[in-house]
């Protein structure tokens, strides 16, 4: 089999039209396909999202295709000789992209589980090392350990030479739904969690009138549901946003693709809790929530929470909800299942640079298991 060629781009409109020159809409993705791991979500990323400009020179899109007619594209930041993927803080998940012909079977058409995959991420790595300006070292993160690009990839890098390990990123507490009504899932809340809800709704209605609204896509009310977000979140226990303008537009263009749910519960018509969820293909992510201080008595999270797995279950008739980063005790209560996202790591053992990063790496590994030893 010839090996496909690769095509190195430097922004997102020259793989849009790489895609088309290929017959494939860009728009389109396997069902299968994270929200984090689409052409909006990391365009918004690079364009709002990193906290330094992206140039045309940072970014490197690698695409290649397979010869049945599968395009694979590998979203990369060029830091120097330190490359990364695409991803970051704000990313749960990442994950390189597919785009099967439209005219490929059902079978074929499962891109991340096909050879077809795997051939393409090797010719891709193998691109990767044989550049002149290559990396020295390379991080891929956050990754789905269970899924098998997590290991093709592995096999990819280390094919074209590379040293691979792979690394733990967090847990990731979420919920099957497997067809449980919500008043079953309610029933089953932790009953301190059930009561405290119970006892913050009595608190809200007798501190004056209160109401609870889930912004989807309706363009009248979103700016408001936007500025309502940001107030709540400048006035909560969380740190600012470093980049302040990423949310604001991921929500702009979440509410675009049909993929924001924003729920904003408000005391004396001042908002109070505010909640940012993303909706694609069944599967509900839990991605930004806050309250102000101040108001703790009235669990006006929890309550938000509820009314917003409510809309999830009844509405959008998800099969998953995930609270994506982190272990944090509260997702435990909301959550029944626990996975791992881990990361990859791949020097290039040519480089004196590669070498003394490979040594860095490994050393430090080795402390952390005398440590815990």
């Amino acid at each position: 089999m010839v090996e496909p060629g690769v095509d190195v781009l430097h922004s997102f409109e020259e793989l849009r039209v790489a895609l088309r020159a290929r017959g494939l809409c860009p728009q389109a993705a396997p069902e299968s396909a994270d929200v984090f791991c689409t052409l909006p979500w990391l365009e918004n990323l690079a364009a709002h999202g990193l906290p330094f400009p992206t140039t045309a020179a940072d970014c490197r899109l690698l695409l290649t295709g397979s010869d049945k007619h599968l395009a694979v594209c590998l979203p990369l930041l060029a830091h120097g000789s330190n490359w990364t993927s695409l991803s970051n803080y704000y990313s749960s998940l990442f994950s390189p992209l597919c785009w099967p012909s439209p005219d490929r079977d059902s079978e074929c058409a499962q891109a991340p589980e096909s050879a077809d995959s795997g051939y393409c991420l090797r010719a891709l790595c193998a691109s990767l090392r044989a550049a002149r300006q290559r990396p020295t070292m390379l991080t891929l993160s956050p990754l789905d350990k269970d899924d098998r690009q997590f290991q093709a990839l592995q096999d990819a890098l280390r094919a074209a030479g590379y040293w691979v390990d792979t690394f733990y990123c967090f847990g990731n507490w979420y919920f099957p739904v497997r067809g449980q009504t919500f008043a079953a899932y309610l029933a089953a809340l932790p009953s301190a969690l059930r009561h405290s809800m119970d006892r913050g709704q009595r608190r809200l209605t007798r501190a004056g009138p209160w109401n609870l609204r889930i912004q989807c896509a309706q363009p009248a009310s979103l700016e408001q549901a936007i500025a309502d977000f940001v107030q709540v979140y400048n006035h909560s226990w969380k740190q600012p946003e470093p980049l302040p303008d990423f949310i604001p537009q991921m929500a702009r263009m979440a509410a675009a693709q049909g993929w924001l749910r924003l729920g904003v519960l408000s005391l004396n018509g001042d908002p109070i809790a505010a909640q940012l969820w993303l909706i694609k293909d069944g599967k509900a992510n839990i991605y930004k929530l806050a309250y102000k201080q101040g108001f703790e008595r009235y669990s006006a999270g929890s309550l938000l929470t509820k009314a917003m797995m409510e809309h999830v279950f009844n509405i959008d008739r998800v099969l998953e909800v995930d609270y994506l980063t982190g272990d944090d005790g509260y997702k435990q209560d909301w959550m029944s299942q626990r996975r791992e996202r881990w990361g990859i790591v791949a020097f290039e053992p040519r480089s004196l640079r590669g070498l003394a990063q490979a040594g860095r790496h490994w050393l430090a590994r080795q402390f952390r298991h005398w440590r815990h030893t």
